[in-house]
C-alpha cells in the first residue's frame, strides 16, 4: 500500500468459523436430516452484530517499559524450565541488548538460586529465551530480567513432579481469535491458582486480515491488517497478543505447554499447503510455513525438542509416575491434504495425519510408558461426527481413517491403557469415548469397546453454532458422544489423580465486553483402567481439592525507575535489513502529531512521512525503501516532545 498509513477499522463478520464441525459436506446428507444439519450450520450475518465494548485491551503500561510485551514461561521439567521475555529498545539503541536474568524461590527475588546474562538483537525480534536448568522438582519459582536499567515484570512458574505423584491439574485452552473478542477466559484461569499448566492447544493467533473472520469489535482490531505472510507479519501479530492484558496476565502466572494449529500459519493447513494459502499471490508455502514457525519459536515459551529440525514440536512431558504428556502436531509435520469422503484415496494405507516418524514416536513412548495414564494433547477431534453414518469433517481424524484404527490396533496390541486425548481446533466443547476396540464392537450403554476417553475444549474466542438443537442431533448419531456444547466459550480443567481422570467445563458469559466471571457448567470423567467416561455434577475442586500454591503476583507493578516516554513506543521495524517495503510499528500514548523520516548516515533526510495527528493507540506504517541505495540508515520517529530511532540496513 505504498506510503498509506494502516490504522485498524471495523471489520465486517463475514464467514462462520471454518472449524464448526458440522458445517463440511453437508450437502451429501439425505432427507430431513440433511435440512436440520444445514440449519445448524447457517448462521448467517443476522448473528453477525457490531458490539459497542469496552477499550481494547491493549494494556501498555510504561511501568512495563522495556518489557512491555511481559514475561512468559513453558516447557517445565522436573529441572528446568524456559522462561522469556521481549525488550523493546530504546530510541538510541542499535544491535544487540544485554539482559540480564534470575530466577528465585521468593517474591522478593531474594533466594537466587539460579542467574545469567543472555543477549538477543533484532534478528530474534529482540526476544529472550532462556533455558534455566539445575532447578529442584515438584518447585514454585520466581523470575525475572532487567535490560536498559530497567526490570521487568516478576514471573512464576512451577517445575514437575518426579516419582510418586498424587495428582495434576492443568487449564485446557484454544483458539483465540482476537477479533472475535476479549480473551475474559483466560483472566478467569490466571486468578485460579490451583493448576499446575496451562496447556494451550494450537490456534494461539490468527492469520486472517483485519474484517476478514472478525465479529466487529470496536478498537479489537488486527495489526497488520492484511493477511500475515511474511515474517515480519507474524512477529507483528504475536507481538499485537502479547500486549493483550489477559493473556500477558495468563503468562505471567503459569508455565504454558503449547502446540500449533493451523491458524498460526494458514486455515486449514497441512504439510505441502493450506486452504487458506495462494501461492499465486502469497508467495511459496514453505516461505511462509518458515516464516510462522520463526515467530512461532521466537514469541513463545517453547524447547525446541530437536536442534536439527526447525519444524518438529511433537515432544513429552513427564510429571512423575502419574502421568506422560506428549503434546503432538497433526498440522505440519507429516500431515497429507485434506480429501473429500468421496475419494477413492480416503483409505489408503500410506495416508497420514501424524506422519510416520512422529507416528513410531508416539507408539514407541507409549509402549515403553510406566505412568499410570497416558494424556495426548493434540489439535483435531479423534472421535468419530457423522450424521445417518456419513462423516462431516474431513479435517479432523475422519478424514484419515486407517491411520487412526491403526494406531488403535497398536495400542491395543501393546497393551496400553488409560488413554486420554485432549483436544482444542473446533472452537465448541465434547466428551468422548473413543469406540475404536479392535474386536470388541462398542456399546454406549456400557462403555465396552471404547478404548480411552476424549475431552475437547471449547474456543476462548472463536465462534461456534448457538442453536441447542444441535446437541440433541449430535449425540444421536454420535452415541459415543456423551456431552457436546455448540455454543459457549471458556476452558476446559482437567484434573488427574490416582483414581480417576475428570475434565471440568468452565464457560465465560460473554466475550463481547470484558467481563471477569466465569461459571461451572459439567464434568465427564474415566475411572482408572475404565476407559470411558461416566457423568458427573460436581467439579474436581470439590471431590479433589489441589494443593495450596504461592501466591499470585501483580500485574500493575514493575521495579526500576528511569524516564519514561512522554507520546510513544517505537516497537520494532521489519524486516531489517530490508529489501523494498519497511514496516514500522508504534504506539501512542496520547493524542500527538506525527512524522516518520529516513535519514542517511550524513544526516540527510532521504524520505519525509507526515502522518498527521493521531489518536492514542497502536499503529504501523510502510515506507518503500526500493529506491534507495543499499547501506545504513536511521528511522526516525518525530512528534512534538520525542524523537525515536532506530538503525535500518537497506540490501
Amino acid at each position: 500500500m505504498g506510503h498509506q498509513l494502516h490504522i485498524s477499522i471495523d471489520a465486517f463478520f463475514i464467514d462462520l468459523c471454518a472449524k464448526n464441525p458440522i458445517a463440511m459436506n453437508s450437502i451429501r446428507l439425505r432427507g430431513l436430516l440433511a435440512s436440520i444439519i444445514i440449519v445448524l450450520t447457517s448462521i448467517t450475518s443476522s448473528y453477525a452484530q457490531k458490539w459497542q465494548t469496552d477499550l481494547a485491551r491493549i494494556d501498555l503500561d510504561t511501568l512495563f517499559k522495556p518489557f512491555y510485551h511481559g514475561v512468559a514461561s513453558g516447557d517445565p521439567l522436573s529441572d528446568a524450565v524456559i522462561i522469556w521475555t521481549r525488550v523493546t529498545p530504546d530510541t538510541q539503541t542499535t544491535g544487540n541488548i544485554t539482559v540480564d536474568w534470575k530466577i528465585a524461590t521468593d517474591t522478593n527475588m531474594a533466594n537466587v538460586v539460579n542467574s545469567g546474562t543472555a543477549i538477543t538483537y533484532d534478528t530474534i525480534d529482540y526476544t529472550v529465551k532462556v533455558d534455566v536448568n539445575g532447578l529442584q522438582a515438584d518447585t514454585w519459582y520466581y523470575y525475572e530480567f532487567r535490560a536498559l536499567n530497567r526490570n521487568s515484570l516478576i514471573g512464576r512458574t512451577k517445575t514437575s513432579p518426579v516419582g510418586d505423584n498424587s495428582q495434576v491439574r492443568f487449564a485446557v485452552v484454544s483458539c483465540s481469535s482476537y477479533e472475535h473478542g476479549y480473551f475474559n477466559a483466560y483472566e478467569r484461569i490466571a486468578n485460579r491458582n490451583d493448576i499446575e499448566a496451562v496447556l494451550h492447544l494450537g490456534d494461539y493467533i490468527y492469520e486472517y486480515e483485519a474484517g476478514g473472520y472478525s465479529n466487529n469489535i470496536t478498537g479489537r482490531d488486527y495489526e497488520p491488517t492484511n493477511e500475515i505472510v511474511s515474517l515480519s507479519d507474524y512477529r507483528t501479530r504475536m507481538s499485537l497478543y502479547h500486549l493483550d492484558h489477559d493473556l500477558r496476565l495468563l503468562h505471567q502466572q503459569y508455565p504454558f505447554i503449547v502446540v500449533w494449529d493451523d491458524h498460526e500459519t494458514a486455515n486449514n493447513s497441512w504439510y505441502g499447503g493450506a486452504n487458506n494459502h495462494n501461492s499465486s499471490t502469497e508467495g511459496p508455502w514453505p516461505d511462509r510455513k518458515s516464516a510462522a514457525i520463526q515467530a512461532y519459536f521466537e514469541w513463545l515459551p517453547i524447547r525446541k525438542p530437536d536442534q536439527n529440525d526447525d519444524e518438529r514440536i511433537y515432544r513429552k512431558f513427564s510429571y512423575g509416575d502419574l502421568l506422560d504428556l506428549y503434546m503432538l502436531d497433526t498440522r505440519l509435520e507429516g500431515r497429507d491434504e485434506q480429501l473429500d469422503f468421496t475419494s477413492s484415496q480416503l483409505n489408503d494405507p500410506n495416508r497420514t495425519i501424524l506422519g510416520a516418524e512422529q507416528y513410531n514416536w508416539l507408539v514407541n513412548k507409549l509402549d515403553s510408558s510406566t505412568a499410570q495414564w497416558q494424556i495426548l494433547g493434540q489439535q483435531v477431534m479423534v472421535a468419530p461426527l457423522e450424521a445417518a453414518s456419513i462423516p462431516l469433517n474431513n479435517d479432523q481424524w475422519d478424514g484419515y481413517p486407517y491411520e487412526r484404527q491403526k494406531f488403535f490396533n497398536a495400542m491395543d496390541s501393546n497393551g496400553v491403557n488409560n488413554l486420554v486425548v485432549l483436544t482444542g481446533d473446533i472452537h465448541t466443547s465434547w466428551g468422548n469415548d473413543l469406540p475404536f476396540h479392535p474386536s470388541i464392537n462398542y456399546n454406549s450403554g456400557t462403555g465396552a469397546g471404547s478404548m480411552g476417553v476424549e475431552f475437547v475444549t471449547t474456543s476462548i474466542t472463536s465462534p461456534g453454532l448457538p442453536l441447542s438443537i444441535g446437541s440433541a442431533l449430535v449425540k444421536l448419531n454420535n452415541p459415543h458422544v456423551k456431552y457436546v456444547d455448540l455454543d459457549q466459550k471458556g476452558y476446559l480443567i482437567i484434573d488427574i489423580n490416582k483414581i480417576t481422570v475428570q475434565a471440568d467445563w468452565y464457560y465465560v458469559p460473554t466475550v463481547t465486553s470484558v467481563d471477569y466471571s466465569d461459571a461451572y457448567a459439567e464434568s465427564w470423567y474415566a475411572n482408572d483402567l475404565d476407559g470411558y467416561l461416566k457423568g458427573s455434577s460436581t467439579p474436581s475442586t470439590s471431590i479433589f481439592p489441589a494443593p495450596i500454591k504461592p501466591p499470585l503476583l501483580p500485574h500493575n507493578t514493575s521495579v526500576g525507575i528511569s524516564s519514561l516516554p512522554n507520546e510513544a513506543v517505537l516497537f520494532g521495524v521489519y524486516p531489517n535489513p530490508v529489501e523494498d517495503k519497511l514496516l514500522a510499528k508504534f504506539f501512542l500514548l496520547s493524542q500527538a502529531e506525527v512524522n516518520m523520516k529516513i535519514i542517511d548516515m550524513s544526516g540527510k533526510e532521504i524520505i519525509i512521512k507526515k502522518l498527521g495527528t493521531l489518536n492514542r493507540g497502536l499503529f504501523y506504517t510502510d515506507i518503500n525503501m526500493s529506491k534507495l541505495a543499499p547501506g545504513a540508515y536511521l528511522l526516525i520517529l518525530e512528534s512534538p516532545s520525542q524523537t525515536l530511532s532506530r538503525k535500518i540496513i537497506k540490501n
